[in-house]
């Protein structure tokens, strides 16, 4: 016989009873879930901090004039460096260009081309590019001033000959006191102004850097003035008063219309004539590329053509 037959008034009250509860009960899981939900820290709330990327170091730096720089340097933190020292590239517009070198550095840290040191070389501050590289980057404004110039007239120029004393001596030393590295086997990267630059350092200090890369070189600043240097280095070469001089890669991007990409194919092919006298010179063109992206495209290519032996 069923239970509900013999007491069918006491199944009647179990049954409105748990009616009863069940929405109690349902409502203090309920309340309960809400407050341990609450207690958990929401990943929304979490605070953000900026990123750093890794096996990098940064500081201020004074010149012997004092032009206060700001030094980027991404080396490797583990292993021993190679026989010799580290070799080293110079990056200049640190600011801007530091970031694509040392990312593709780190993660070829295992590889032969990351066992190297990159120097940034900028300026205190977070923009991109500061004023002052024009400074640093650039000879004297020639008078009379052609028209594409005069606008940056109230600008300060004519000071690569100290800038590139600092790049080759003050810096330079204090790298080499804080990383193991062949001073043998320094180069030096250069885009736009700064490839304008690197002619110079060229031209101007054959045996300063091993390997130097020209990317977007402004040759049309300053009324073309870059190409009389070019001419007495060419001369100093041919008359073979120079010796030894630094390789040099030029890079251009083809859709480039902040500069003549022909112009950096016809400077490498008058440089690529001085063979003969030991100059070694490679083009580079990316089809793709215009003035703002071939840094970041180059960053490989510089880094092999600096680093590997020839």
């Amino acid at each position: 016989m069923r239970l509900s037959t013999l007491y069918p008034s006491a199944c009647a009250a179990l049954l409105a009873g748990l009616l009863a509860t069940a929405p109690q009960a349902w409502a203090q899981t309920a309340q309960q879930g809400t407050a341990a939900d609450a207690a958990t820290p929401s990943t929304a709330a979490t605070p953000a901090s900026p990123y750093v990327m890794p096996a990098t170091q940064v500081w201020d730096m004074p010149s012997d004039n004092g032009e206060v720089y700001r030094i980027f340097v991404s080396a490797p933190d583990k292993g021993e460096p190679p026989k010799g020292g580290y070799p080293v590239l110079y990056v200049l517009d640190g600011n801007a260009y530091f970031g694509s070198f040392a990312q593709a550095r780190w993660v070829q840290d295992y590889l032969p081309v990351g066992k190297a040191i990159i120097v940034g070389v900028g300026y205190p501050g977070d923009k991109a590019w500061d004023v002052r590289r024009m400074a640093d980057y650039t000879a004297q404004l020639r008078e009379p001033l052609s028209p594409e110039v005069r606008p940056f007239a109230k600008y300060k120029s004519g000071a690569r000959a100290p800038f590139l004393d600092f790049l080759t001596g003050k810096l330079r030393n204090e790298i080499a006191q804080r990383y193991p590295v062949n001073l043998e086997r320094q180069s030096l990267f250069g885009h736009s102004f700064g490839g304008l630059f690197a002619l110079y350092a060229l031209y101007e200090r054959p045996q300063a850097f091993e390997a130097i890369v020209a990317a977007s070189p402004s040759m049309e600043w300053n009324g073309q003035s870059i190409l009389d240097e070019e001419r007495v280095f060419r001369d100093k070469v041919q008359a073979g008063k120079l010796g030894a001089t630094s390789r040099l890669m030029v890079v251009v991007g083809d859709r480039d219309a902040d500069g003549d990409p022909e112009s950096a194919r016809m400077l490498a092919e008058r440089l690529e004539a001085l063979s003969g006298w030991g100059l070694r010179v490679r083009l580079q063109r990316y089809p793709n590329e215009v003035h703002a992206s071939v840094p970041a495209q180059a960053a490989n290519d510089t880094m092999r053509f600096a680093f590997t032996l020839r």
